[in-house]
């Protein structure tokens, strides 16, 4: 069997990416060199690594097992470039969720670089929903999430507590109390994250516990706008305590009091193969100091 690293690297690039042309733009092949690289990997492997389904390439569950292991032999391979590097170098793809992103993601990743200078950060945004589709897809190293998840492939991590806190404008007529109770909750206007977001995962759960329910719902995936509308008096918010931390010190925002519970558990995902990665667990350590 003659296998070639090019043929792999178009392998692995298309899974990751999704379609044929964007994995020949990155591997600056034209798209008929790295259409036929594929054929031939197929050909010298003697199975299916794709699906055509019209103009899309679907990846097999062959393909899907054997990815792992073609990522492993690309990251020992890359690693001889610099053979005195500790190996923890290079690109590091992050996909976290917007809380994470925002608020805890840029302090901890300049202290990782400072440790290790060689490390090439690329943060990519999402809501928790969007960082597993990237983890399966082997388009990030790493995610970090906010919301409660599960899955049969990847594995997921408890990582550390945050709380999610309910809130309004200073100026609300609840800002008096400072609480609001379940039956006050059906007749405000909430201003709350998007479905699928980890943030709002939480607070559902914790409103059916409780057998309450909310009124007008304006969902926003974006923390700022949910703060600057809640600001502006058209509702009330529920966002990660991490998020409205100034807003509270500069008394623009009051917490309100709930019977919810909306503790949560942030949590890093990684691939099964992750332990293969010296920069991956170098980040995974870093997180449990």
């Amino acid at each position: 069997m003659n296998l070639s690293l090019r043929q792999l690297r178009i392998f692995e690039a298309t899974a990751r990416l999704g379609r044929l042309t964007a994995a020949a733009d990155e591997q600056a092949l034209s798209q008929s060199a790295a259409s036929q690289a594929l054929k031939e990997l197929e050909s010298a492997l003697g199975y299916r690594l794709f699906s055509r389904n019209s103009r899309e390439l679907v990846i097999t569950d062959t393909g899907r097992d054997i990815l792992p292991r073609v990522r492993d032999i690309l990251i020992n391979v890359d690693s001889l470039k610099t053979p005195y590097s500790s190996g923890i170098s290079g690109p590091f793809r992050v996909a976290a969720s917007v809380t994470i992103a925002s608020y805890l993601f840029p302090w901890m990743m300049a202290e990782f670089v400072e440790r290790y200078p060689q490390v090439e950060p690329d943060l990519q945004i999402a809501n928790t929903r969007g960082v597993i589709e990237r983890l399966e897809k082997g388009q990030a190293h790493i995610g970090l999430i906010e919301g409660p998840a599960s899955h049969s492939q990847l594995q997921i991590v408890p990582w550390r507590d945050d709380q999610l806190q309910v809130f309004c404008s200073h100026s609300h007529p609840l800002a008096q109390s400072g609480r609001v109770d379940v039956e006050q909750m059906a007749q405000q206007r909430w201003i709350l994250r998007e479905q699928g977001s980890g943030t709002r995962e939480v607070f559902d759960r914790a409103i059916q516990k409780v057998g309450g329910r909310v009124g007008a719902v304006m969902a926003l995936n974006r923390q700022e706008a949910i703060k600057q509308s809640v600001k502006a008096g058209l509702g009330i918010g529920c966002l990660s305590q991490l998020s409205i931390a100034e807003e509270l010190r500069r008394g623009e925002l009051v917490v309100l009091q709930t019977p919810l519970e909306l503790s949560r558990q942030l949590s890093v995902v990684v691939q099964p193969e992750a332990n293969s990665s010296q920069l991956v667990q170098a980040f995974i350590d870093f997180l449990k100091m």
